[in-house]
């Protein structure tokens, strides 16, 4: 790497820290290239993204932004999963990691706030931003969809007992 695309790098990765919500830093122990594209798939299907960097210009990268506090965790063969919702990027790499030995989780960071690799496992067991949005939908629409049935449920009674009599005075 030459000079420039050092610099281009560096300032790819600042764009990144400061327009994400979550930073994981994986260890990756000898994965192969099959396994690597698996986990970037996953990864960009759940709206993250799986990038291996040099730890010297991430650090360089993260210097000034959040993200600063995962300094100490760029040693060895790292990689950073990243995505603007908070659990996407830590759900899709801790579940690739229970598959996967050769993925070790070393932790992260939301915002300033710095995760070891059990914060990040927390954080993968939380809904996603979409999940919780069907949840919230699904509990503005539960009690309109029970008033609508309450309110029908007399009409109806009514209906049958009118039919019943109708029925009665026709026999």
């Amino acid at each position: 790497m030459d000079r420039s695309q050092k610099t281009d790098a560096v300032a790819e990765l600042n764009r990144t820290f400061n327009e994400v919500g979550v930073v994981v830093v994986t260890r990756n122990l000898g994965m192969t290239v099959k396994q690597s594209t698996d986990l970037r798939n996953k990864m960009r299907d759940a709206g993250a993204s799986y990038k291996v960097s040099k730890n010297r210009l991430a650090k360089i990268a993260a210097e000034g932004t959040d993200y600063s506090v995962i300094a100490d965790l760029l040693k060895g063969p790292t990689a950073l999963a990243t995505s603007a919702d908070p659990v996407a990027a830590a759900k899709i790499a801790v579940e690739f990691a229970k598959t996967n030995d050769k993925l070790e989780i070393v932790g992260g960071a939301m915002g300033k706030q710095l995760l070891d690799a059990n914060g990040v496992k927390a954080l993968a067991s939380l809904p996603s931003l979409d999940e919780l949005r069907g949840k919230l939908v699904g509990l503005i629409a539960a009690p309109a969809t029970k008033l609508a049935t309450v309110t029908q449920a007399p009409a109806a009674q009514l209906a049958r007992v009118f039919g019943a009599y109708a029925a009665k005075d026709a026999a």
